[in-house]
C-alpha cells in the first residue's frame, strides 16, 4: 500500500498503540513459554516479518528467552499451496515456534504458513497476529491477538510496521 492509499484509510492504532499491543503479546508469549529454554519466531514474509522482528526484540528486551528468528517465504496470492521456504536453516524439531503474521482475516495464509511444522515433531506452534478480523474459514485462530476488530468483508486492514513514519493499523 502506498503512503497515499494509507492516509486515505482511517487510522485504528497510532505507532504507539501498537507498539503497545505488540509488547503485550511478547508478555503473553513469554508467560506461556516461561519454562523454555528458546523458542523460535517465525513471521510470514511482508508485515508478518517484521511483526517476528519486534516481538524477536520485546521478547529479548522482557525475558531470558533464546529467540530465533525466521522468515517464511511463499505466495499468499496464489490459489493453490506454494512452497515454503525459510531464508536459513533451522532446526525446528522438538521446538517451540511461534508463527506470526500482521492480519488474520479467513485464516488461509496462516494454514498454509503451518504446513512445513506439521511434518516433524513440534513441542508447540502457536500463532500471533497484531488484528483479528474474525472472517475466518480454515481451522486457524490466534493463541496471542493484539487487537480484534469486527470488519465488513469489503473492508481492508493494513497494518504497517515496515515503514516508522507511517507506522499503525489502518481501515480501508
Amino acid at each position: 500500500m502506498s503512503d497515499s492509499n494509507i492516509a486515505s484509510g482511517r487510522q485504528i492504532l497510532s505507532s504507539h498503540q501498537t507498539g503497545q499491543k505488540i509488547r503485550r503479546i511478547a508478555f503473553e508469549i513469554y508467560e506461556q513459554n516461561f519454562e523454555e529454554k528458546s523458542i523460535i519466531v517465525a513471521g510470514i514474509s511482508g508485515e508478518g516479518f517484521a511483526f517476528a522482528k519486534r516481538l524477536r526484540d520485546e521478547l529479548t528486551d522482557i525475558s531470558p528467552l533464546n529467540v530465533q528468528l525466521v522468515e517464511l517465504r511463499f505466495d499468499k496470492h496464489v490459489h493453490f499451496q506454494s512452497p515454503i521456504l525459510f531464508d536459513h536453516e533451522i532446526n525446528v524439531e522438538n521446538q517451540v515456534v511461534i508463527v506470526a503474521d500482521d492480519v488474520l482475516n479467513t485464516g488461509r495464509t496462516l494454514a498454509f504458513a503451518l504446513e512445513p511444522f506439521l511434518k516433524v515433531r513440534m513441542k508447540k506452534v502457536q500463532v500471533a497476529v497484531v488484528v483479528d478480523r474474525g472472517h475466518h474459514l480454515f481451522p486457524v485462530h490466534a493463541d496471542y491477538v493484539g487487537y480484534s476488530l469486527s470488519t465488513t468483508l469489503t473492508e481492508h486492514v493494513e497494518v504497517v510496521l515496515s515503514n516508522a513514519e507511517e507506522e499503525g493499523v489502518y481501515l480501508k
